[in-house]
């Protein structure tokens, strides 16, 4: 059995999909599903799935049944930057992944868990996933800084499991996002008032070095995010922390015109202020530093920015399919 945790969520559920579509049919879906809400529970349609776990059951299931596991998925997570209640990360991203953890090394099972790349905080110190960095850096929000603490804890711990890597995501976007509403990327927020209006509104730079529109992530793809994570599983080599982007920053202004064009509709943007609530805490540029991956056996292209766009918009967006 394969375990993945966060499984009506975004990243995870895809993965269930891109395992399915590789004949991986033994899935343990685990998630908060006493309460997870209906229209997130749309991603987990036609997936094949074996048991269905309630996270708070779960580290008791996996004392039970630890014996069929043959590896385990960890993106469940507080993800919401917008949340300000300490004790939440505390709880489901810090513990929470402590105590499977102990449990990966108790029973050697092999462990993929996400981190993030919004432990870089502002990118003082760069996108370097060297195990040198998580000590010294400082993430703007609580979601960053219980993804590095943990990052942290795991890199000082003398026991490990047998193989185990952190993955920090970038910017992803793409299929099964649709029930993040403010959370959900760029893309589908530019969709959908593209579709309504004709036009799109993006943030103003407050950064005199960047200008409107010109602020830069590593989008990546949802699909590579999978592809990368199917690899570890695969390889179980060269245990640690990697980065997991595309090593290619573009403009906020480059995926929205990519947006337009895979919707055939001409270019309308406009810019409006960043929200106060979060605009002090506002990364302008992200890029992943990718060397460690490729030297642990990744060879994999990654989608382009409006390789991607266009897979998302024209397959998924216009058809009115919002799952993979």
């Amino acid at each position: 059995m394969i375990v993945v945790t966060g499984a009506a969520g975004f990243i995870a559920s895809a993965l269930i999909a891109r395992l399915n579509e590789l004949g991986f049919k033994a899935i343990v879906a685990v998630d908060d599903f006493k309460n997870v809400n209906s229209a997130k529970e749309r991603n987990l349609e036609d997936k094949a799935i074996r048991e269905r776990v309630d996270l708070e059951d779960f580290h008791a299931w996996l004392d039970a049944n630890q014996a069929e596991v043959e590896f385990i998925f960890h993106n469940g997570a507080c993800s919401a930057t917008t949340v300000f209640d300490k004790s939440v990360f505390d709880k489901l991203n810090y513990n929470y992944t402590k105590k499977l953890w102990e449990q990966c090394v108790d029973y050697q099972l092999p462990l993929v868990y996400a981190s993030s790349a919004a432990t870089y905080g502002d990118g003082a110190l760069g996108y370097d996933d060297d195990h040198s960095f998580p000590p010294k850096l400082k993430p703007l929000n609580l979601y960053g800084e219980s993804k590095n603490n943990f990052d942290i804890w795991a890199l000082e711990q003398e026991k490990a499991p047998f193989f185990w890597a952190g993955l920090k995501y970038f910017n992803v976007y793409g299929p099964n996002e649709y029930h993040k509403e403010r959370m959900a990327s760029v893309v589908h927020h530019a969709y959908n008032q593209i579709k309504e209006k004709g036009a799109m509104k993006l943030f103003q730079s407050h950064h005199p070095d960047f200008e409107d529109g010109g602020q830069m992530r590593d989008f990546v793809y949802v699909k590579d995010v999978v592809e990368v994570q199917i690899f570890l599983m695969n390889s179980r080599k060269h245990s640690g922390i990697y980065n997991v982007g595309t090593g290619k920053a573009r403009t906020f202004k480059d995926l929205v015109l990519a947006t337009f064009a895979a919707m055939d509709k001409p270019a309308d943007i406009t810019y409006i202020p960043t929200p106060e609530d979060i605009r002090d805490k506002y990364q302008y540029f992200t890029e992943a530093k990718m060397d460690k991956l490729k030297a642990a056996g990744y060879n994999k292209a990654f989608h382009t920015l409006e390789e991607g766009v266009s897979d998302y918009v024209k397959n998924y967006l216009l058809k009115e399919k919002a799952i993979y």
